[in-house]
């Protein structure tokens, strides 16, 4: 081991008589303290280890593999001796391994096939402060193994910045152990941008500046790929000096590329390593003495209500602003320029979001049931997964018959689990096995998993979405196996280097495929017979759509117009206009951008119905749909095929459900208003009787309005019109009738009592009552049928008077009254005078309280 002193030796010693006595512990200490190298190191010659290994999780491949082969030196060994790695698609550990560093979700896949983690005596969470879904699921996973399979096992968590308490407190309150840092001074320099500036504009005019400035290599920290490339071709255009060399840092780099961005600069040259936060920790890069920070980071964003994810670019939170500063300071003096300004400095948040929070929750729902836990609330958690989101991850895992109904997992589930790909992947490998086409699923699997092997600009592939040209454009690339890739291929733009880590992913999940379940380890090199592309697959290209389907099956589309379609959750997508994909008339959308109602398809192929009917009937639903044609007036009725939105065959109904057909047959009464019923003036007039003695007894009569009719078909209409569908049907019925039995006979003499159709005046005429205002019933009739008549009519047991309209000869209204007699003592004879001249031959008393009542012009003699 070296024999640097670095600040973490300090509290070794407290650390190591901590875990004697205690199985779990946490470590705080700043970067650059040395924490990640020399703890395992340290804790092989703790007595309760004895022969067990060590487990230490980094959030990153390249970080591991550097870690692992880091203190491999130390011990004057090699990777794979003492000190060796577990990581995606690379593994390097022997029998004499002692300490294993492995990404987190190899450590998930270990705890799935050996839940006790036998042999293991430590598990140490390296830069857990940054909260990954694995690294969260890891935790809790790990302390269940403790309490019911290994209690002696130790659980070390390690931050430099993370906020102790809550993780002591799901540790069963762990002691905190805190060491201190060595950092020299690190100035701060704000440099913002100049109004619309471009990001990589900024960025460039800032290493330029630090260039002239500063001595020593340089960190940039930009949010993607997608800007690194940008900043990385403006720097070459900006002609750097020849001893200035410039290199990419990001997860999708080549291996090789990766670990000469981390390596020291050879002598005489600056090195500009242009880094995604994949350098914020774990990783040093040699000779940094100037950062320069973009603020921004690239976060998966999962929304429930759409069920896709999205990547947003955010602001970095003050804990990574300061781990990134810090890296200026890890040798030697240094600067950080920040490209914002002092202002926007004080408003970042204090830490990121955790993952847990807002990822996509389907690999987590199925560890978790392949683990035998349908609640997370069972494990311990930071923080629990959210409820919405949890609930549509197990939703969409009973959708690929990965767990059962009542929660459990399925056969399926578990070879799911095992191949450690997303569980939508995971279903259509394991589907596509079946079908002889394992290795074209695997082809999409990785290139789904993986960043587009079509050139982006602006987010967008400068190809189409079509996914099919894209799995033929891999076929060819596989030919070329040993040589340099061109940058085009079969007509498109390509990434070489991705191209080839496509590859290299699909080649690995068709050997885990192959070797899951036998003999062979889950992480050892794919086989050269694996390799091989039979003709079979290569003209399977056009089963592209099938094989998403089988991952993406609420993502199936049916066009409603040229570019548009619904999908079978029921969301709207969107092809560009001009793409062969616009005019299919099904596809499967696997990438979208999920902005508005109309998301962008990025990435998709198309399907037929054929292939839909013959390879999806397990998922297509048949159902009745009955609904009301406003148009025709009618109940239409068809039996219709569908996935989720997505309608597959609709034929018309032999024998609908009676019942949906009185429903469509109501809401159609509902939508057309009561102009679809027969009604008569006497079922107004019964109506607006019973109205009238519901606004004075509302406890006894019911509501018989126009609103609260239609509001209640199904209470009072649905048994009368059973077994209709249409208007013509409707005027079968009798309203009046049917309102009459809403009050049992009893209340039906009590109406004719107290509220009479109509009343007998003294010209002896009957005349019916207007009840159409409840507030105010109306006896209309002439003035000389009202002769003798020397109070106002009254209902309702004597409680409301009568408005009475008084008519001229010619029925015209001239007066309204709810007091007869004043208006013959007053009105009257100002009425008379003003009529008697324009109905001369009418009957005008002087006396109409004595005078004779007629319904003619005159009294008979």
């Amino acid at each position: 081991m070296t024999n640097i002193n670095l600040p973490i030796d300090d509290v070794l010693g407290e650390l190591m008589d901590t875990l004697s006595d205690h199985t779990n512990a946490i470590l705080i200490a700043p970067p650059g303290s040395g924490k990640t190298t020399r703890v395992p190191l340290a804790l092989l010659h703790a007595s309760w280890l004895g022969d067990r290994r060590i487990l230490m999780l980094e959030p990153r491949r390249l970080a591991a593999k550097s870690v692992a082969a880091y203190m491999a030196r130390q011990l004057g060994e090699q990777a794979g001796e003492t000190v060796g790695y577990r990581v995606k698609m690379d593994t390097r550990v022997s029998k004499r391994t002692r300490i294993e560093v492995v990404t987190e979700g190899v450590l998930t896949s270990m705890l799935q096939q050996d839940p006790s983690l036998d042999g293991v005596g430590a598990v140490l969470f390296d830069e857990f402060h940054e909260r990954s879904l694995h690294a969260d699921l890891g935790l809790a996973l790990c302390l269940q193994a403790q309490q019911l399979f290994r209690e002696e096992m130790r659980l070390l968590v390690m931050s430099a910045t993370m906020d102790a308490e809550p993780v002591s407190q799901i540790l069963n309150h762990a002691p905190v152990i805190r060491g201190e840092g060595r950092m020299y001074p690190v100035e701060t320099v704000y440099y913002p941008g100049h109004g619309a500036e471009r990001l990589e504009d900024r960025t460039v005019r800032a290493v330029k500046q630090a260039l002239q400035d500063h001595d020593g290599d340089m960190l940039v920290f930009l949010p993607g790929a997608g800007e690194i490339r940008r900043a990385e071709r403006k720097l070459r255009e900006s002609g750097l000096s020849p001893g200035v060399r410039v290199a990419p840092l990001y997860g999708n780099l080549p291996q090789a590329a990766q670990e000469a961005a981390i390596a020291p600069a050879v002598s005489g040259q600056r090195k500009i390593v242009l880094s995604t936060s994949i350098a914020e920790t774990s990783l040093t890069v040699e000779g940094v003495r100037v950062v320069i920070d973009s603020g921004l980071m690239r976060v998966p964003r999962f929304s429930p209500r759409t069920g896709m994810t999205r990547l947003e670019t955010v602001p970095v939170s003050r804990a990574s602003a300061d781990q990134r500063r810090g890296r200026a300071g890890r040798t030697a003096p240094g600067v950080c320029y920040r490209l914002w300004t002092e202002q926007e400095d004080r408003r970042l948040p204090p830490r990121s979001t955790p993952e847990v929070l807002e990822a996509d929750l389907a690999p987590l729902a199925l560890e978790l049931a392949a683990w035998g836990v349908g609640d997370p609330a069972e494990l311990a958690w930071l923080d629990l997964p959210p409820v919405p989101a949890y609930r549509q991850a197990r939703e969409l895992l009973h959708l690929l018959g990965a767990i059962a109904e009542t929660g459990a997992v399925t056969p399926h589930g578990r070879r799911m689990a095992a191949l450690g790909m997303h569980p939508r992947l995971a279903h259509m490998v394991l589907r596509a096995e079946g079908l002889g086409l394992a290795r074209i699923a695997c082809d999409l699997a990785a290139m789904l998993g993986e960043r587009d092997v079509a050139v982006r600009t602006g987010g967008r592939a400068k190809t189409d979405a079509d996914l099919s040209s894209r799995l033929a454009m891999l076929q060819e690339a596989r030919t070329w196996r040993g040589a340099d890739l061109p940058d085009t291929l079969g007509g498109m733009e390509i990434d070489p280097a991705i191209c080839r880590r496509v590859i290299a992913e699909a080649d690995h999940a068709l050997a885990a495929l192959r070797t899951e379940g036998s003999g062979r380890g889950a992480f050892e090199a794919p086989r050269e017979e694996d390799n091989e592309t039979s003709a079979a697959e290569v003209s399977a290209v056009e089963m592209c759509g099938v094989l998403l389907g089988f991952a993406y099956p609420d993502r199936i589309g049916q066009q409603r117009s040229i570019g548009k379609f619904t999908l079978a959750n029921g969301r709207g997508a969107e092809v560009s206009e001009g793409q062969q994909l616009a005019a299919e008339p099904y596809l499967v959308a696997a990438e979208l951008d999920d902005q508005g109602t109309e998301s962008k398809v990025y990435l998709g192929a198309g399907i037929s119905l054929e292939q839909i009917n013959r390879y999806f009937a397990d998922i297509i639903r048949e159902e009745q749909s009955v609904y009301w044609d406003r148009e025709a007036q009618t109940v239409r009725t068809f039996t219709v095929r569908k996935i989720g939105a997505v309608l597959i065959q609709e034929t018309p109904s032999q024998s609908p459900d009676p019942e949906l057909m009185l429903q469509a047959l109501l809401d159609g009464i509902r939508q057309g208003g009561h102009k679809l019923l027969p009604w008569t003036k006497g079922d107004r007039l019964l109506q607006s009787r019973m109205s009238f003695m519901h606004k004075y007894d509302p406890a006894n009569w019911p509501d018989v309005s126009d609103e609260s009719l239609l509001n209640h078909l199904e209470d009072w209409l649905a048994p009368h019109v059973y077994g209709m569908r249409n208007r013509s049907d409707l005027q079968k019925i009798q309203i009046g009738h049917i309102l009459s039995e809403l009050i049992p006979w009893e209340q039906r003499q009590e109406l004719d009592r107290l509220v009479p159709l109509q009343l007998t005046v003294p010209s002896g005429s009957r005349i019916t009552l207007d009840y159409s205002d409840p507030e105010q019933p109306v006896l209309a009739a002439r003035l000389q049928e009202l002769f003798g008549m020397k109070e106002t009519p009254r209902i309702a047991g004597g409680r409301v008077p009568v408005t009475i309209h008084l008519l001229s000869p010619a029925r015209r209204p001239v007066q309204v009254t709810q007091d007869l007699a004043s208006f013959w003592e007053h009105a009257y004879f100002e009425v008379k005078k003003d009529l008697k001249g324009r109905y001369p031959k009418h009957y005008w008393p002087d006396n109409p309280l004595e005078a004779e009542a007629t319904n003619r012009t005159k009294p008979r003699k």
